[in-house]
């Protein structure tokens, strides 16, 4: 499992080191904005691909007397570095955009390079974005689901600049500066989306629909007369579960044991490296 995700990591890495040059050196030759801003942008996912590489190289790391839970939530600490990164990226891209915009200096050289370039951007980032998409599925690593969301929003970016440029070789150089302000709203909303995923892990909220799956489990399981203090924390791929549950007081220790074993078969069939410790008590 772990050299599965660390490949398509590493792979990750490679092709992030090879469009972050790519962008760069076309977007310098032609002074094209949304070149240097996708350039910037891919320059950040870099970053963002090192840190998840590394995250899950860590994150399945068994328990130890320092870390009872595991290392799994490195994965989510990964995904909150990554909006940070793409909250400075937007940052950058809006002030230069906007400078742009106003001084009127919006000129740039739209050459065959800068169709090359943003078409193999479009590409790569298709082709990493499902394979990183396709073993976050396979494991349930949120580490890299963020990285395949991050890639996935970078292919509408790219055909954004695209237009751009399209634009720009008839004239409206303008489009160019309009398209990276487009970019940057995109990222925004993707750093929105990845930045309250990340938080909501971090603090420990109990995800709804884990929640209301655990309770369909309870709810059906008859023997269970009422139940209380349900606690669900996730880090990265793993699910804590802790519940308390009351039972007929007629039943036997192992009996009310078949119980607790029934409930945690059923949980575990619904969600994925869950570990649950269910409490029994008599119904008084």
């Amino acid at each position: 499992m772990q050299n599965e995700k660390k490949r398509v990591a590493g792979l990750s890495v490679f092709a992030a080191i090879f469009l972050t040059s790519f962008k760069f050196i076309i977007g310098i030759l032609t002074g094209s904005l949304g070149l240097l801003s996708e350039a910037l942008h891919s320059g950040l996912d870099l970053v963002a691909a090192v840190i998840t590489f590394f995250s899950v190289s860590i994150s399945d790391k068994p328990a130890d007397k320092r870390h009872n839970w595991g290392h799994a939530k490195i994965e989510n600490f990964s995904a909150f570095i990554e909006t940070i990164l793409l909250l400075i990226t937007c940052i950058w891209i809006i002030n230069e955009a906007l400078h742009r915009l106003i001084t009127g200096k919006t000129d740039i050289e739209v050459t065959t390079w800068s169709y090359i370039a943003v078409i193999t951007s479009i590409v790569v980032d298709f082709s990493r974005s499902s394979a990183l998409s396709r073993v976050a599925k396979k494991y349930n690593s949120q580490a890299l689901e963020a990285d395949a969301l991050h890639f996935s929003t970078d292919i509408w970016s790219s055909a954004v600049v695209l237009l751009g440029l399209v634009c720009a070789n008839f004239g409206f150089f303008f489009a160019d500066s309009v398209a990276a302000l487009i970019v940057a709203l995109i990222v925004l909303v993707v750093s929105y989306r990845l930045g309250k995923r990340s938080i909501d892990v971090l603090l420990d909220s109990a995800p709804k629909s884990t929640y209301d799956k655990i309770e369909g489990v309870l709810k059906n399981t008859r023997e269970v007369i009422k139940y209380h203090d349900l606690r669900i924390r996730t880090a990265g791929a793993d699910t804590f579960v802790t519940i308390n549950i009351h039972v007929s007081p007629e039943l036997t220790n192992q009996q009310a044991h078949s119980i607790c074993d029934i409930i945690e078969y059923e949980t575990h069939k619904i969600i994925d490296r869950c570990e649950i410790i269910v409490h029994v008590e008599p119904e008084i």
